[in-house]
C-alpha cells in the first residue's frame, strides 16, 4: 500500500529525474524477468491533478450492434462487413457487435461503480440518426432519443462526456449518392450532421471530438484497401474494386479537415458563445518516430515521417497549410486550400486529442518501386520504417502485431505537440493493447501485459505534464470491451472485459487489469481530489516496488492480491 507523503516541489522533481532512469533499466527487466510480473513503479490516480479525466472509449460501429432496427440506416462498415466477409479476418460484422444498443446502462454502470472512472468517449453513428446522411431528408428521432439515454446515463453515473461526431461510419447512402469524402459536397452534409448533434445534445455535451483518426480513415479506406471503404489501386491490393492509392487519400483528408474546420466554425460562432467552457477538437493518432541512427538523413527521414501522419492534420489546423515536405514531395496530388479556408481552418481547435500505441524507427535507406507508375501515398514519405535496430525491437512485440511496448513514445509525443504546435491542451484519447492471440478467453483474464503497459504509459504521461509541461487533461483506455476491431473483426481483444460470444447473453467479465483500473482510480473523481496545486502533485515521489518471490509470481491468489 502506497503512502503519500510531502517533499518540496524541487526535491520532488530531482526524484522523477532519477526514477526515470531507473524505470528505464526496470521495465526493461519487467518485460524479460519473471520476478516482474508487474511495473515495478507504483504509479496512482492522485500522481495526477486532481481535474484529470479517466475513462474508456467505445466506438459505435465497433460496440452498438442493432445495425438496421429503429431507423437506423446502413453504413459503410456494414456493406464492407457484409458484401466484404473474405476481407475481415475472422468474417464478422456489426450486425450485434458487443450490443451496447441495449446493454448501455450495464456497460456505463461498469465504467462507473467497477472502474471508477470520470469519463466516458463515445461515438454517435451518423446513419442511426440521419439515415440518408443527409439532414434535409429526414432525422430519425429514435437513434436521437438513444444517445440521450446514453448522455443522460453517463450523467447520472457521474461520467463525462466526450462524444466523437465521426467515427469513420459514413452512411452508405452518401457513399451511393456521390461517393462520400471522395466528394467536397460531403463538407456540408457532414455541418448539418454536427449542428444536429449541437442541437440535441450540446446541453449535457462539454467536450465534442469532430473526427475520429483522419489518417486512418484516408489510409487504410482509400490506400491500402484493407478498410471500407476498401478503395486502393489495384497494383496495391488486387481486392480493390476500383481506387486511386496516389490521389484519393489526399482528396479524402482534404475534405475531412474543411468538414472538420466547418463543425468548429460552427460551434464558435452559434453555441459556444452561450457555454464559453465547453470544447471542440479533433482526434489524431500518432507512431511516435524515432531516427535509426543519428545520421543526419534518418533525423530528416524522422521528421518527414511525422510530417505525413501527424502534420498533414496538425499543420493546417494550427498554420493553415500542409507540411513543407508534403507539398515538396506530394506536389499537384496535394489539394491546396483557399484564402478563405485557409482563415477557417487555422486554429480551429480548442484541444487535440491524441491516440498513442507505439513506436518505431525510420531510416533514410528507402528504395523506391521499379515501376515508375507505381505511386503511392504510403511511399510518398520516402521513408523507410521499421521496428527493429541492430537486429533488436524497439519493445516487446504486442497485438496488434504492429504494437511494440515503448512507453516513452508517449512522452516524447506529447513534448513534440507542445514544442511544434503552440502548447495545446492534449486529452490521451486512446491507449491500449491487445491479448495475445493464442490464447483461450480464460488465459486473457490474467492479463499482467495489460497492467504494465499502462502503467508505464501513465508514468511516462505524468512525467510529461510534471518534467516537461505539457498540458494533459485527460486519458481513455481503449477499450472497455472486447469488440469488433474493424478489419480483424473480434480476432483482436483489447479490453478491459472479455465478452464470451458463445452467450446469448454476451456476458461481461473483468480481466486483472480492470480490477487494477478499479484499485488506481479509487475514489478518484474529477474535481473531487481537493484543489491541489499541480506542483504539490508532482512533488509527490512514486516508489519502486522490488522484485517479487518467484513462487508469489506463480501464485495466482498473490498477483490478484497486487492488483
Amino acid at each position: 500500500m502506497m503512502t503519500k507523503t510531502k517533499s518540496s516541489p524541487v526535491l520532488g522533481m530531482l526524484i522523477l529525474v532519477l526514477l526515470a532512469g531507473l524505470l528505464d533499466n526496470y521495465y526493461i527487466k519487467a518485460n524479460g524477468d519473471p520476478n516482474y510480473p508487474f511495473l515495478p513503479i507504483e504509479i496512482q490516480s492522485h500522481h495526477f491533478p486532481p481535474e484529470f479525466y479517466f475513462g474508456t472509449a467505445i466506438a459505435a460501429f465497433q460496440v452498438e450492434g442493432a445495425h438496421n432496427i429503429s431507423g437506423k440506416g446502413p453504413s459503410i462498415w456494414d456493406t464492407f462487413t457484409h458484401e466484404h466477409p473474405e476481407r475481415i479476418t475472422d468474417g464478422s460484422n456489426g450486425d450485434v457487435a458487443v450490443d451496447f444498443y441495449h446493454k448501455y446502462r450495464e456497460d456505463i454502470r461498469i465504467m462507473s461503480k467497477e472502474l471508477g472512472m470520470n469519463a466516458f468517449r463515445f461515438s454517435i453513428s451518423w446513419p442511426r440518426v440521419i439515415p440518408s446522411g443527409r439532414v434535409c431528408e429526414g432525422v430519425n428521432e429514435e437513434g436521437i432519443a438513444f444517445y440521450n439515454r446514453v448522455i443522460d446515463e453517463a450523467k447520472m453515473n457521474g461520467l463525462e462526456p466526450f462524444v466523437t461526431i465521426f467515427h469513420w461510419d459514413v452512411p452508405q447512402a452518401l457513399e451511393d449518392k456521390y461517393g462520400g469524402f471522395l466528394s467536397s459536397r460531403i463538407v456540408g452534409d457532414y455541418k448539418d450532421f454536427a449542428e444536429l448533434c449541437f442541437e440535441r445534445f450540446g446541453d449535457r455535451v462539454k467536450h465534442w471530438i469532430t473526427l475520429n483518426e483522419p489518417y486512418e480513415f484516408s489510409m487504410g479506406g482509400y490506400e491500402a484497401g484493407n478498410s471500407a471503404p476498401g478503395r486502393c489501386s489495384s497494383w496495391v491490393n488486387r481486392a480493390c474494386a476500383a481506387g486511386n492509392s496516389s490521389t484519393e487519400p489526399y482528396i479524402v483528408a482534404h475534405n475531412l479537415i474543411l468538414a472538420h474546420a466547418q463543425a468548429v466554425n460552427l460551434y464558435r460562432t452559434k453555441y459556444k458563445k452561450a457555454r464559453s467552457t465547453d470544447r471542440i477538437g479533433i482526434t489524431l493518432d500518432v507512431t511516435w518516430i524515432l531516427p535509426l541512427t543519428d545520421s543526419h538523413d534518418d533525423i530528416e527521414a524522422a521528421h518527414r515521417s511525422l510530417d505525413f501522419k501527424f502534420g498533414w492534420f496538425m499543420d493546417p489546423i494550427n498554420y493553415g497549410h500542409y507540411p513543407l515536405s508534403m507539398r515538396t514531395l506530394v506536389g499537384a496530388r496535394l489539394p491546396e486550400f483557399t484564402w478563405e479556408q485557409k482563415q477557417m481552418v487555422k486554429n480551429s481547435y480548442d484541444f487535440i486529442g491524441i491516440n498513442s500505441y507505439t513506436s518505431s524507427y525510420a531510416s533514410s535507406n528507402f528504395t523506391p518501386d521499379s515501376n515508375p507508375t507505381h505511386i503511392r501515398a504510403t511511399t510518398d514519405t520516402r521513408v523507410n520504417l521499421t521496428d527493429y535496430k541492430d537486429g533488436k525491437a524497439i519493445g516487446e512485440q504486442g497485438t496488434p502485431d504492429w504494437l511494440f511496448v515503448y512507453p516513452k513514445g508517449i512522452m516524447d509525443v506529447l513534448r513534440y505537440t507542445k514544442a511544434t504546435y503552440k502548447d495545446p491542451l492534449i486529452y490521451i484519447t486512446e491507449n491500449g493493447i491487445g491479448d495475445a492471440v493464442n490464447l483461450s478467453r480464460q488465459e486473457t483474464l490474467k492479463d499482467m501485459w495489460r497492467i504494465k503497459y499502462h502503467a508505464g504509459h501513465l508514468y511516462n504521461l505524468r512525467r510529461a505534464i510534471c518534467e516537461y509541461k505539457v498540458r494533459v487533461g485527460g486519458y481513455f483506455v481503449w477499450t472497455l470491451t472486447d469488440n469488433l476491431e474493424w478489419a480483424s473483426g473480434f480476432t483482436v481483444r483489447m479490453g478491459l472485459y472479455s465478452i464470451d460470444r458463445s452467450s446469448k447473453e454476451l456476458t461481461r467479465t473483468p480481466k486483472a487489469s480492470a480490477r487494477r483500473f478499479l484499485n488506481f482510480l479509487k475514489n478518484f473523481r474529477q474535481g473531487n481530489g481537493g484543489q491541489i496545486p499541480l506542483e504539490d502533485v508532482c512533488s509527490t515521489p512514486i516508489p519502486i516496488r522490488p522484485p517479487l518471490p518467484v513462487a508469489a509470481v506463480n501464485s495466482t491468489k498473490v498477483a490478484h492480491d497486487e492488483l
